[in-house]
């Protein structure tokens, strides 16, 4: 049995590669996008789907069929015994046990299979993996103008929502179109006024869903998009637990809750239109029922059907009532799922907002030489941030950015590596504009160490190779002693009581302090052994003995690296080759630190201005 239940779950590749890599941005481009690259699986689905209720009113036909046949043995006088009823029905009674021991079973584990085995683990999956793929290559603005929680809850219910229609769509409504046709084709043979009635009542079913089903897909949309922000509002919350707690949660709790009366606003309007339609279905089928069966009846005593007959007519009909209510709550169903999808899309297919170019090459890295050209980045404003930077890193120089906060040292890191497109002039790194070479040829470069170093909830191994997930123990081990983060990551064990590298630090590595976690940030950058090195306050969380320590290690992991150094702490960059001062988006000064405080400027005026720390330090160590 494993056999087969593997032959089915590798009918779908989740991990498939898409045709296109942007989905498509319409309902049905997107939904198709999706169930072409699962064709044969939907096609078989459909196909086994079609036979299901078949065999169904199969068994209400048999049933009225066993009824007239006893009815007539009995009226015949023919022996109630299973030998005389054999002789006389043997045929008979040996196709329905066939169809209902043997078809049944193997048409209903097949769909089963397809369903439970094939669609849900592979194609629902397929359609997240993909969808999440795109979302991971949107810009870095894409994602700091959202919430995190709200954009994961859009990935994940693209793929149930997507997944949930079309598999409702072969369930449900085929199967439903099968059995009303055979319903039709059963009772028509018997009396025209017995489909008559039957084709009345799919008719009024139709108006219903005329007249509720626009409302409740306005509404499905509505309260999507009021789940997922509330869904957001919650996850910013837990994800930033300590600064609610620490600041009382008074304004939190009503932000929260303004977010919940959104949500009950959006989703009552839905519940009423539930209400609306369950209520006239069921005075609609009470209706419907009444008459089929008088008409049934009528014609049993003018004998126009046997006893038989009416049974399964009755049994057809009660039937259809049940998979009609059934149906409409699909639909309801559904038509959340299209809200899900509708709501869901404009998200997962957005436009890329920072694409390679479709002749992008990777960067070819040889002296790893900078130039800033004319740069002018102002976060689509009309002034301010960057003007007219002009700035020249040669290989292997180390060069300290310097200035008050705001001034534009960061977003220029955040230009060279290409988070951001500059608004004017260009970046070249070994002379390749960084907008003509592959994102991650770029990023494959560079070491980058930020002073807000948040760790991904994984081990530590998985956080320190993140970069170079090609390392050996040993050159994990290495980079950690040269961190100094060997000693503390000995005693780390977590709560399921993993231990040293294999432990989970928690979410955005709460579980370390903010020293420990800079500690892992540097040993992920020894470990990858860029050519380009990036320090933004790379040591700004650790005390002054660690700092002491790990800065001869910094300066081993600059050799022969081109290294650009963001420090408020003037003392920990003083000693690099040279110095650029930024001022209001522009340079204003450069040269040595020597060079410098002699000019008297900005420069000099922010040394003087600090003392303790390493300010003392012997600068020629």
């Amino acid at each position: 049995m494993k056999a087969v239940y593997s032959l089915f779950e590798r009918w779908v590749d989740p991990f498939r590669e898409p045709d296109r890599l942007r989905p498509p941005s319409t309902t049905l481009g997107f939904l198709w996008h999706y169930a072409r690259q699962a064709k044969w699986p939907l096609a078989a689905s459909l196909a086994v789907g079609g036979l299901l209720p078949l065999v169904e009113a199969g068994l209400f036909y048999f049933t009225g069929r066993l009824v007239d046949i006893l009815d007539q043995a009995g009226k015949g006088g023919v022996e109630r015994s299973w030998s005389a009823l054999l002789q006389v029905a043997g045929p008979d009674l040996l196709f329905m046990g066939i169809t209902v021991l043997v078809i049944r079973l193997v048409v209903t584990a097949i769909n089963t299979l397809l369903e439970d085995q094939t669609l849900s683990p592979g194609f629902y999956n397929m359609i997240r993996w993909q969808a999440n793929s795109y979302v991971l290559r949107q810009s870095y603005a894409f994602f700091q103008n959202d919430f995190a929680g709200r954009i994961a809850t859009k990935v994940w219910q693209a793929g149930q929502a997507a997944g949930d229609l079309i598999e409702s769509l072969i369930q449900v409504v085929w199967f439903m179109a099968i059995y009303s046709i055979t319903t039709l084709f059963l009772v028509g043979r018997l009396d025209w006024r017995l489909a008559a009635a039957v084709v009345l009542w799919i008719i009024a079913f139709g108006f219903i869903a005329w007249r509720y089903l626009p409302r409740i897909r306005k509404n499905a949309e509505a309260s999507a998009e009021a789940g997922s922000m509330i869904n957001g509002r919650i996850v910013d919350s837990y994800s930033n637990i300590q600064t609610i707690k620490l600041n009382t949660a008074d304004d939190d709790e009503r932000y929260l809750r303004d977010g919940f009366e959104r949500y009950l606003g959006a989703i009552l309007p839905f519940m009423r239109s539930l209400t609306g339609v369950r209520v006239s279905l069921t005075a609609l089928s009470g209706l419907m029922i009444v008459t089929v069966a008088a008409i049934a009846i009528d014609l049993w005593t003018r004998n126009a059907i046997t006893v038989g007959q009416v049974s399964f007519t009755l049994g057809l009909v009660l039937r259809l009532n049940m998979l009609l209510g059934r149906l409409m709550m699909q639909l309801n169903g559904m038509l959340r799922q299209l809200g899900l999808i509708e709501n869901s899309m404009r998200l997962v297919s957005a436009p890329l907002g920072l694409e390679d170019r479709p002749d992008a090459k990777p960067l070819q890295v040889t002296e790893a030489r900078i130039d800033v050209r004319n740069v002018t980045f102002h976060y689509g404003k009309a002034a301010g941030v960057l003007d007219n930077i002009n700035l020249t890193v040669r290989g292997g120089e180390r060069v300290g950015l310097v200035g008050h906060s705001g001034a534009g040292k960061s977003t220029l890191v955040n230009l060279i590596l290409r988070l951001y497109d500059v608004e004017k002039g260009s970046i070249l790194v070994d002379g390749q504009d960084v907008r003509d070479v592959t994102q991650t040829s770029l990023r494959r470069a560079v070491a980058v160490v930020s002073q807000e170093t948040a760790l991904l909830h994984r081990s530590l191994r998985d956080n320190i190779m993140l970069a170079r997930d090609d390392a050996t123990d040993e050159e994990l081990l290495q980079a950690a002693r040269q961190a100094e983060a060997d000693g503390f990551i000995a005693n780390l064990e977590d709560f399921q009581g993993r231990r040293s590298f294999d432990a989970f630090v928690g979410e955005r590595g709460v579980k370390l302090s903010g020293g420990q976690r800079q500690r892992i940030a540097i040993a992920r950058a020894i470990l990858k052994d860029a050519p380009i090195l990036i320090l933004d306050e790379a040591t700004s969380a650790l005390d002054s003995e660690v700092e002491a320590s790990i800065q001869e290690n910094l300066k081993r992991l600059m050799e022969g690296k081109t290294v650009i150094a963001i420090a408020h702490r003037l003392s920990t960059i003083a000693a690099l080759d040279r110095l650029v001062v930024m001022d209001q988006g522009r340079i204003v000064e450069e040269g040595t630190h020597d060079e410098l405080i002699a000019r008297g400027g900005i420069y000099a005026g922010l040394w003087a201005r600090q003392s303790g720390g390493f300010i003392g330090r012997n600068r020629e160590s």
